[in-house]
C-alpha cells in the first residue's frame, strides 16, 4: 500500500480546489443553489477551526500532552468534510443505490487518510479521530439538510470537466505548503517568537505539588 498516496488525497492542494468545485457544480443547478451557501458556511467553519486549533497550538503551546494533541489533523478533517459531498454532486444523474455507495466510499476513503497519517507518523490518534468527528459531522449535516429532489444531475461532458482538476493534481501529486505557513504566522504571532512543535508539548512538565510536612 502506497500510504503517501493515499494520504494526499487529503491535502489541501487537492481537496481546497474540489471544495470550489463543490461551489460550482451546485450552482449549476437551480434547485441546489441555496445548497451552495450551506455548503460554503459549514466547510468554512470546518476549515477556520482546524486552523485555529493549530495556530491555538503553535502560537501559544495549547494543546493535550495527555492524549499528545496538537490541533485537528487538516487532513482527517478535510477528506470526511470533502469526499462524500463531492461523490454525492458527481453522482446525482444515476441511481439511488448508487448515489448511496458513493457517498458511503467517501466516508470509506476519508477514514483510509485518517488512518494513513498515523501510518506516516504525521498526527496521534486523538488528532485523527478529533479530525474525521469535525469532517463527517460538517458531510453528514450537509448531506441531511438537502431535499431529495434537489440533486445535482450532471451530464457526461459536465462529469468529465469536473474531474479533470482532481486528476491532474493528483497525477502531479504535488503538496500544498499549508503547515508551513500556519508556522510562520505562528511564529509572528506568538509571545515566544517561534512555532511550538510536538517536541515542546512532550518536554512540558508537570509541576508537583508541594505538600507541607508536618511534624510531631
Amino acid at each position: 500500500m502506497n500510504w503517501h498516496l493515499l494520504t494526499y488525497f487529503g491535502d489541501s492542494m487537492l481537496l481546497l480546489p474540489c471544495a470550489a468545485i463543490i461551489v460550482a457544480l451546485l450552482l449549476w443547478t437551480p434547485s441546489t443553489r441555496r445548497a451552495t451557501w450551506q455548503w460554503i458556511l459549514l466547510f468554512g467553519f470546518a476549515g477556520g477551526l482546524v486552523c485555529l486549533s493549530k495556530l491555538a497550538f503553535m502560537g501559544w503551546g495549547v494543546g493535550s500532552r495527555e492524549f499528545d494533541f496538537t490541533g485537528f489533523s487538516g487532513h482527517s478533517a478535510l477528506s470526511a468534510s470533502i469526499w462524500p459531498v463531492l461523490l454525492w454532486v458527481l453522482t446525482g444523474r444515476f441511481s439511488r443505490p448508487l448515489r448511496i455507495t458513493a457517498v458511503l466510499a467517501g466516508y470509506v476513503l476519508a477514514l483510509a487518510v485518517g488512518y494513513s497519517r498515523l501510518v506516516v507518523h504525521a498526527h496521534s490518534v486523538s488528532e485523527v479521530i478529533a479530525g474525521l468527528v469535525l469532517g463527517y459531522t460538517i458531510s453528514t449535516t450537509f448531506l441531511m439538510l438537502q431535499r431529495p429532489n434537489a440533486i445535482p444531475r450532471l451530464s457526461y461532458p459536465q462529469l468529465a470537466t469536473a474531474l479533470i482538476l482532481p486528476l491532474f493534481l493528483i497525477n502531479t501529486g504535488k503538496v500544498a505548503p499549508t503547515q508551513g505557513l500556519l508556522e510562520h504566522i505562528a511564529a509572528a504571532i506568538s509571545p515566544a517568537g517561534k512555532a511550538f512543535t510536538r517536541a515542546d508539548l512532550h518536554r512540558m512538565q508537570v509541576q508537583p505539588v508541594q505538600a507541607d510536612l508536618v511534624i510531631e
